[in-house]
């Protein structure tokens, strides 16, 4: 079902600076969590899909677009959290659903772990669980290929060389390009700054210590080489009561590949969780 409302391009001023966004739609609040190499408008069908009965944000997180960058070097988690609180007390937001993908997905968990009045109901999506696990010469190399890409490659050349896995096999030339234009849009110190947080960050560690009340969803593709299915099933682990959903044949951006099915996915959890 798609929504006629228009998609609107919106700044907020919080007390960590400006947060810029898109959203769509009115009522209650679904706020959208983009990753590493991803933004706001990665979620038109998300916004343009899921806005007849939802304010739909999506927001460009910390050091993305226009939004004001984190103060240190390597942020952790915490700190994206405070940016997500930050935003929704601006927008005098007091509770909301999220949706997270990828690194959005890590951010999400540590903001409901830490911000637990605000949720209603978390999809986590294509997890990005965070290398806090990974012994210290693997967390180095993984951080230093994502940097190094950048550097040398440069913005555009690393959205070439990345931007393309993102996507399945079977998904159209005009998709493979939406991710590859999406990726050559970050800037450098906010990539590299959400680079090290998610060096540091763990996933498995917040979806434990998160009140079991919480109605939390897994989404992910059959299809994803950036986190495969072993990934998204091993933070799954961690709420055995949570539905596990995977979309056969998609890959990592599964919400732009596969948009209809995902809609679908986020809008059946949307509806049960505001029933309870």
């Amino acid at each position: 079902m798609a929504a006629s409302s228009l998609i609107r391009e919106c700044v907020a001023e919080t007390k960590g600076g400006r947060i810029s966004y898109r959203e769509a739609g009115g009522g209650p609040v679904l706020l959208l969590l983009h990753g590493i190499g991803s933004g706001a408008r990665s979620w038109t069908a998300q916004l343009q899909g899921l806005s007849d009965a939802r304010r739909v944000i999506a927001w460009n997180a910390p050091g993305y677009d226009s939004s004001t960058p984190l103060v240190p070097d390597a942020p952790d988690v915490q700190s994206y959290a405070e940016a997500i609180q930050s935003l929704l007390d601006a927008l005098s937001v007091a509770r909301c659903d999220i949706v997270g993908h990828s690194l959005g997905a890590l951010m999400a968990a540590r903001f409901v772990c830490a911000f637990p009045k605000y949720i209603r109901t978390l999809t986590l999506a294509g997890c990005a669980i965070g290398h806090a696990r990974y012994d210290a010469s693997e967390r180095a190399r993984l951080l230093q290929s994502r940097i190094g890409d950048v550097e040398d490659l440069g913005v555009r050349g690393m959205a070439e060389k990345r931007g393309p896995r993102l996507v399945s096999g079977t998904a159209s030339e005009e998709m493979r390009r939406q991710v590859v234009e999406t990726m050559a849009s970050v800037h450098p110190h906010g990539y590299a700054q959400a680079s090290r947080m998610l060096s540091q960050g763990d996933m498995l560690g917040d979806l434990e210590a998160m009140s079991a009340d919480i109605p939390v969803q897994f989404i992910y593709g059959s299809a994803d080489v950036i986190t495969p299915p072993d990934v998204n099933l091993k933070a799954a682990v961690m709420r055995p009561r949570a539905p596990v959903h995977v979309i056969e044949g998609a890959g990592h951006a599964l919400y732009v590949e596969r948009a209809e099915e995902f809609n679908a996915l986020v809008r059946a959890f949307l509806e049960a969780g505001h029933a309870r």
